[in-house]
């Protein structure tokens, strides 16, 4: 198991097979390990709150709690949507430290002369002719589509179901505006919803990935192109994070808050 970034981005993906669903082992792993990170983070903050003599993580986490409150200010009226203080900070600590989790080394088991490896008594499944068997281990959890999808949806399906339990009458009223026969439309753009908050948080995040591994496989030379990237990745990963929470903070204001005219 080597405890690198390899340049070689053709690695699979360690997948087992169970009662017949597939289970990415590497994504399972990372979005763990990222929620563990917050959780401790967000406990050690407020270990030892103290107003007169807060702690270096407390202001932190004071300021990222602003923050979010202005970013829902931004999206919605601030006096309803307040509630979702904590939907929005859960969302932006979590996304943001995702998205840095790849970008230090990454972790690739390979086969010896070719022999599966198993997991959990189970082979990991190999897709398609290999020469050379590698699985990578460690990476993004946001650049997993499947994550970001199930996150996007997740946020998506929140909005409708406070929509439906706050204004009803409106939710269901804004299908057919501004006139009836825009409800095919209002409905594809509903449907469009968590395939672009997905995506575009897929995207940005692989697609970093996927450059650091071709800058590592310059060599040397490619040592200061190396570490401007790693820093714009920092700066693309806080503005993921930063753009998937205010368009959910946008999303459920638009479904569950509205001011009657």
């Amino acid at each position: 198991m080597k405890g690198v970034k390899s340049s070689n981005m053709d690695h699979l993906v360690p997948i087992i097979k169970i009662f017949g669903i597939e289970f990415d082992l590497a994504a399972i792993l990372m979005v763990v390990l990222s929620s563990i990170i917050v959780f401790v983070l967000a406990r050690l903050a407020v270990r030892n709150l103290s107003v007169e003599n807060p702690g270096k993580l407390q202001n932190f986490l004071e300021w990222v709690v602003e923050f979010v409150q202005s970013i829902i200010g931004m999206a919605t009226d601030f006096k309803r949507g307040r509630v979702y203080t904590g939907l929005g900070l859960a969302l932006i600590m979590y996304i943001f430290v995702s998205n840095m989790l790849g970008l230090p080394f990454g972790i690739v088991s390979e086969a010896h002369d070719n022999q599966i490896p198993k997991v959990f008594g189970q082979e990991l499944i190999v897709k398609g002719e290999h020469e050379h068997l590698a699985w990578l281990w460690w990476k993004s959890p946001t650049a997993d589509m499947a994550m970001t999808m199930a996150l996007a949806l997740t946020v998506i399906v929140l909005s409708h179901i406070q929509g439906v339990r706050h204004n009803r009458k409106h939710y269901l009223k804004h299908y057919f505006e501004p006139w009836p026969f825009f409800l095919p439309i209002n409905l594809i753009e509903t449907a469009a919803k968590p395939l672009t908050l997905g995506l575009r948080l897929y995207g940005n995040i692989y697609a970093g990935e996927v450059m650091i591994g071709i800058i590592l496989g310059m060599g040397w030379v490619g040592i200061p192109a190396l570490m401007v990237w790693q820093g714009f990745s920092i700066f693309v990963g806080a503005i993921q994070a930063f753009v998937f929470t205010m368009l959910t903070m946008v999303y459920i204001g638009q479904a569950s808050i509205h001011d009657e005219h």
